[in-house]
């Protein structure tokens, strides 16, 4: 992305995903202020959300927003959004008209995502072993209500960021465990995705397996599985945590063979931030080496947690300025 000159009024930036939108004011090139983080559930509509958040008495007192981005889970085709993994959908024109914005655009999360990989700076990103990033293709994954996927392909003095729906992809077993999971899995969903396994319901899906693995079905929340796995009072969610870390090993691997991703591989998400050490310390590097013949190339791919509390808002704040600026040329 390119820089352009600054705003006058403040930009509307949007990060909705399955469980959370997060909003925030851009009041001056990356400078992010009144972010607030509302329940998806707790609000029928888009819309209703973006009235809430308008609404709050320390965003109004910036004025109206000029311009609006959202970053949304899932594909953007069209004037028509429909979300993966929530009800919520929109025609991009009807709430442009309805907020009274002079723009409105629609990205992809994890293409917004993308384009924030370069203005991370040391702090916000946390290195899970590998060498030095090499100049050139950087992937990017990364897991929560979804499984999203993207990358950044060097172009001029730019990047260009891609359009994926690589979560999409199938799921690919590497061991008599991760076998046992699909075939459990395969009996509520004939297509078992990278997703179905590696996001919040995933984690929960693969409790449940490896407990009907052991003979003792059982099932909890994601959040529960997390916490017991960290402070080590479950051995079946320690189990769970270990199996999902190198099952992302694996589809972390795959996209840096296919995309070439010599400038590393980020992880994002809701879920890898909030293992912090224990993720570290789990089987995801061993995997994400275990490549056969091609283990030493993948060895000096470096993969980065990132750690920045909202990093999705200064890729879709340069994308939004990029798109304005192209616009008025």
């Amino acid at each position: 992305m390119h820089a352009t000159p600054s705003v006058d009024r403040p930009s509307l930036l949007a990060d909705i995903g399955g469980t959370n939108a997060r909003f925030a004011l851009e009041t001056a090139p990356g400078r992010f202020d009144c972010v607030r983080v509302l329940p998806c559930t707790r609000y029928p509509t888009l819309q209703d959300a973006m009235r809430s958040y308008l609404a709050d008495p320390a965003v109004a007192a910036h004025g109206m927003p000029e311009a609006a981005a959202i970053a949304v889970a899932n594909p953007v085709n069209g004037d028509l959004v429909r979300m993966t993994n929530h009800h919520w959908q929109f025609s991009i024109e009807a709430v442009r008209q309805e907020f009274g914005l002079a723009r409105l655009g629609v990205i992809n999360d994890f293409k917004a995502l993308a384009l924030a990989l370069p203005l991370l700076g040391p702090e916000h990103k946390r290195q899970v072993g590998g060498g030095v990033a090499a100049s050139g293709v950087i992937g990017l994954l990364g897991a929560g209500t979804g499984l999203g996927v993207s990358g950044l392909v060097p172009s001029g003095d730019g990047w260009n960021a891609l359009d994926s729906e690589g979560g999409h992809a199938t799921f690919s077993p590497a061991n008599e465990r991760e076998i046992d999971v699909l075939r459990f899995a395969w009996k509520a969903f004939p297509h078992v995705s990278a997703e179905r396994l590696m996001s919040g319901g995933g984690l929960e899906l693969v409790y449940r397996a490896l407990a009907a693995r052991a003979g003792h079905p059982a099932s909890r929340p994601a959040a529960e599985i997390i916490a017991l796995a960290l402070d080590g009072t479950c051995e079946l969610c320690v189990e769970t945590v270990e199996c999902f870390c190198e099952m992302l090993g694996t589809v972390a691997a795959n996209l840096a063979v296919t995309l070439g991703a010599m400038g590393g591989i980020y992880i994002g998400g809701g879920i890898v931030p909030r293992l912090g050490a224990a993720f570290d310390a789990s089987g995801f590097r061993r995997r994400f080496e275990e490549k056969g013949r091609f283990a030493a190339y993948l060895s000096r791919i470096p993969t980065y947690v990132i750690t920045a509390d909202y990093p999705c808002f200064p890729g879709v704040a340069a994308w939004l300025r990029e798109t304005r600026a192209t616009t008025a040329a």
